[in-house]
């Protein structure tokens, strides 16, 4: 088995609206990765072909490289024709295409009612239909999906999102891992349980954490294992991206906010327990 390598990035937009003080910050972090959700308040679905090429030109001058379009694909509603997020899949995978990545990250659909997660079991199926057009599509373009686990979603706990993965064995979705997500769902032993059934199609993380009460915290601060995660990766020789989306002054509804202390924080604590793990930074 190679040995596991861990590189990090960050949600720029959770720095500031503006791209250069996004990188700029990042820069200054030693993070050489964006996943880019956001860039001058414009989300990254709603760039114009201008606007992509003023990406491009800012990631060449700081030297950072995009792990992932942080897209709002899927946050919407199952009921939804199907054909309105391949659109917008489409549309990604030409703003992907041209800033080097592959990767874009996706959810898996609110359902009719999302007062509480009790009944979302028969909107599984449902899911996993549209979520398969979506990975076909995704073939087609060369596109790797990150399904990523969020509340108010189908794909909330560790048991919906192994039914779903399950259902779609394609290499163009894989897993996005979201400690703080399955706390919030009332999940906070989602490593424990979650590992063997989850670990094997997670190509993906997103690092923060989170208290059983719900509030969001830095990597280790909360009940979200991270710890125990960091070391089931590096015990599978997992290659790849932790990206920090902390939300540790605004959790909002489709994205969230630190400022540039915040992420300098949140980095710091990741690594630490990085350190902790013994876990390599690419």
């Amino acid at each position: 088995m190679a040995s596991a390598e861990f590189t990090i990035s960050a949600f720029g937009d959770e720095i500031a609206a503006d791209l250069d003080e996004q990188l700029r910050v990042l820069n200054e972090l030693g993070i050489g990765y964006l996943e880019l959700r956001a860039a001058w308040g414009v989300n990254v679905l709603r760039l114009s072909d201008a606007d992509v090429e003023r990406v491009q030109a800012s990631l060449t001058a700081h030297n950072i490289s995009v792990s992932a379009l942080g897209s709002p694909v899927g946050k919407s509603p199952l009921l939804d024709p199907i054909e309105n997020e391949v659109a917008n899949l489409q549309r990604l995978g030409q703003i992907a295409q041209r800033l080097g990545t592959r990767n874009i990250r996706i959810f898996s659909f609110y359902p009719p009612d999302t007062s509480s997660n009790a009944h979302y079991d028969q909107h599984v199926e449902q899911a996993i239909a549209s979520l398969s057009r979506l990975t076909e599509e995704a073939e087609k373009l060369d596109l790797l999906l990150l399904l990523e686990n969020e509340k108010g979603i189908v794909g909330d706990t560790v048991a919906r999102c192994q039914r779903i993965l399950h259902a779609i064995p394609s290499p163009h979705l894989t897993f996005a891992w979201d400690p703080a997500n399955f706390v919030q769902v009332g999940e906070t032993r989602a490593t424990d349980d979650g590992w063997p059934l989850l670990g094997p199609r997670t190509g993906y993380v997103h690092i923060k954490d989170a208290t059983s009460d719900g509030k969001v915290k830095a990597a280790g601060e909360g009940d979200g294992q991270v710890a125990a995660l960091l070391t089931h990766l590096n015990a599978a020789g997992y290659r790849g991206i932790l990206a920090l989306e902390p939300h540790l002054a605004i959790a909002g509804h489709s994205s969230g906010f630190s400022g540039p202390e915040g992420m300098a924080y949140a980095a710091q604590k990741l690594r630490e327990v990085m350190a902790q793990t013994g876990c390599q930074e690419s």
